[in-house]
């Protein structure tokens, strides 16, 4: 298979596979049976990330393959969204004869969104001048009077130069409303649009119903914090990176939530504030102990909890854990078996065509 061609007619197989894997890697904890939410077959990306191979008088963009680490050029990337491949050919067209946008491009990375706008990022090996922000002003002009909504960034050794923005707004329809989402380039979003609307109502689902406040590690740019916010009292956030905590500010904002409070500390950091090991400065002004979190969310990066984290994670009634490595999880679930069991269980196929799942499992406490 190329990256031009995406097997279609596997993907019933593929995904009953996941599911069977799912299933096996969770009997140890006597999981209910898993609850399975489908992507689309193709153009499911929002992100995508090239190459950029020069070839003469041409220039293409290429990938890698993983296995034989062999180059293959890419004209369309079906798993991508449609704007991107809209893009491509477009992009290539222009930098191919202008010494200013090609001299010395290495990169183009794409962040595209379902309300139709994207940030396309041009990586270089050289000094960026004012020759190149004349020409990249003229190519997004070009784009924008063809129809497309495109901020243009072009990155250099310690340089980053944004003719206006480096952020798209995202909308969307999540149980009934649109949720604004503002994505950060060279930020942390989920990567697969439809899936991550059936993730976040899935979430709802599951805690409909649910008492006092809810505590979330990990918010990013607040994907589930917002999403989650009307079916708790209060909702308490904490984030480490500084572009996630600005975007999850603004769309607390934009969405006109009055119940979200984010903190800008990490997961292991909080942990020790609330267990009285350290103070921090960034939590003056806000009373910890007025919460009343009944239930926590989780969605850690692919290391999974931390040791400290788990037993923190164990002192609440209702754990939701979103999950994108079942291996770590179920490192987790070892400890956390001992206070809690599962009652949901839910694959949701994010990436399609590998081997990687994302999962969540809400557990309640024996």
């Amino acid at each position: 298979m190329t990256p031009e061609q995406l097997p279609v007619e596997q993907y019933e197989a593929q995904l009953a596979e996941k599911v069977t894997r799912l299933q096996t890697m969770m009997a140890a904890f006597s999981a209910p049976e898993v609850e399975v939410f489908r992507s689309p077959a193709s153009y499911y990306r929002m992100r995508a990330e090239f190459r950029i191979w020069h070839q003469g008088d041409d220039l293409y963009h290429i990938m890698f393959d993983q296995q034989t680490h062999q180059r293959i050029r890419v004209d369309q990337f079906p798993a991508a969204s449609r704007l991107i491949n809209q893009l491509m050919p477009v992009m290539i067209a222009a930098i191919r004869d202008n010494d200013a946008l090609r001299r010395k491009l290495f990169q183009i990375d794409y962040l595209s969104t379902l309300s139709n706008q994207v940030v396309i990022s041009l990586l270089y090996h050289r000094k960026l001048d004012e020759q190149w922000r004349q020409a990249a002003q003229a190519l997004r002009d070009e784009l924008r009077a063809q129809g497309i909504d495109v901020q243009l960034i072009g990155r250099a050794t310690k340089t980053k130069i944004c003719l206006d923005c480096d952020y798209v707004d995202e909308r969307l329809p999540v149980a009934g409303r649109d949720m604004i989402y503002r994505q950060i380039e060279n930020s942390f979003t989920q990567p697969n649009a439809a899936v991550n609307i059936q993730m976040l109502e899935w979430a709802l689902e599951v805690t409909k119903g649910a008492q006092g406040d809810l505590l979330e590690l990990y918010c990013g740019n607040g994907n589930f914090s917002l999403a989650l916010a009307r079916n708790f009292r209060r909702v308490l956030a904490t984030e480490i990176a500084k572009p996630s905590v600005a975007a999850a500010q603004y769309n607390i904002a934009a969405n006109q939530i009055d119940n979200v409070q984010i903190i800008r500390m990490a997961a292991e950091e909080f942990t020790q504030a609330m267990n009285g090991v350290r103070t921090f400065n960034r939590l003056q002004g806000i009373d910890l102990q007025s919460y009343q979190c009944e239930t926590i969310f989780v969605d850690p990066p692919r290391s999974g909890l931390d040791e400290e984290t788990v037993k923190l994670v164990q002192g609440y009634p209702q754990i939701l854990y979103i999950s994108c490595n079942p291996q770590t999880l179920c490192q987790n679930l070892e400890t956390l078996k001992e206070t809690h069991v599962i009652q949901r269980l839910a694959l949701f196929d994010q990436f399609p065509y590998t081997h990687h799942m994302e999962c969540g499992v809400l557990l309640t406490r024996r």
